[in-house]
């Protein structure tokens, strides 16, 4: 069965000032999130990103296609109305974090991730009182009660428009700690990936990679950047 999407039916994709943010407007008419909230953007920068992406539409909306748009409407209609649980998720991921699980053997991946992973839990000590303790093999070692707190304090300072990305960020890199490198701006995301992959492209480097795991991870590398560039914008 198929399913309905609507067809252009605009000339222009516009940007107007409108409660406290940049409302996006097509020929004049506010354009609203699948809960028909108003689509208000917190800075105009993310705006015309995502004005760009409706006037970009050549016949059916494809919301596949419009990755700015898909998560401003996260953002309005998911994230605001249960930004606590949202936020209280994503901070439990201080208590697991993947930089803190390390591999017993062999010595050369146990140096790799030592060389990528300490600095950053350096820096998260430094940054936010917040120092976590690495482990070997994968079973849990509880983490420092005011560390996790204050971890928690930082994520959930974000606004509804930075949780959403912040959320890809985190759910796409397996680590809290990656993906405030990123937003806090010790890492970009390009280097933020790579080290989120430290395990991965070890094993590829030994064994391959078949074509249908690169694919799936070319996405989810894509899904991350995209996920900076508008985290970048709400700012």
């Amino acid at each position: 069965m198929s399913v309905w999407a609507p067809r252009r039916f605009w000339t222009t994709a516009s940007v107007v000032p409108a409660g406290g943010g940049f409302a996006v407007q097509l020929d004049g008419k506010p354009v609203r999130t699948p809960l028909k909230a108003p689509l208000v953007l917190p800075t105009e920068g993310l705006a015309r990103a995502v004005a760009a992406e409706w006037q970009a539409v050549e016949g059916k909306v494809d919301p596949s296609v419009m990755p700015f748009t898909r998560m401003a409407n996260s953002a309005i209609d998911k994230v605001a109305p249960q930004f606590a649980a949202v936020a209280g998720m994503l901070a439990e991921y201080g208590g697991s974090d993947l930089t803190c699980y390390r591999a017993e053997r062999p010595e050369g991946l146990v140096e790799r991730q030592a060389k990528g992973w300490d600095p950053l839990l350096d820096w998260t000590a430094a940054t936010f009182a917040a120092p976590l303790h690495p482990t070997p093999g994968v079973m849990p070692r509880p983490q420092p009660e005011a560390s996790l707190a204050a971890l928690s304090a930082a994520v959930h300072a974000l606004t509804p428009f930075q949780l959403a990305a912040f959320h890809d960020l985190v759910a796409l890199s397996g680590s809290l700690v990656l993906a405030l490198a990123v937003t806090r701006g010790r890492l970009g995301a390009e280097e933020a990936w790579s080290l989120s992959r430290i395990d991965e492209n070890w094993q590829i480097e030994e064994w391959g990679e078949d074509e249908e795991a690169a694919e799936a991870t070319a996405r989810k590398h894509g899904d991350f950047l995209q996920a900076d560039r508008f985290f970048a914008l709400c700012r």
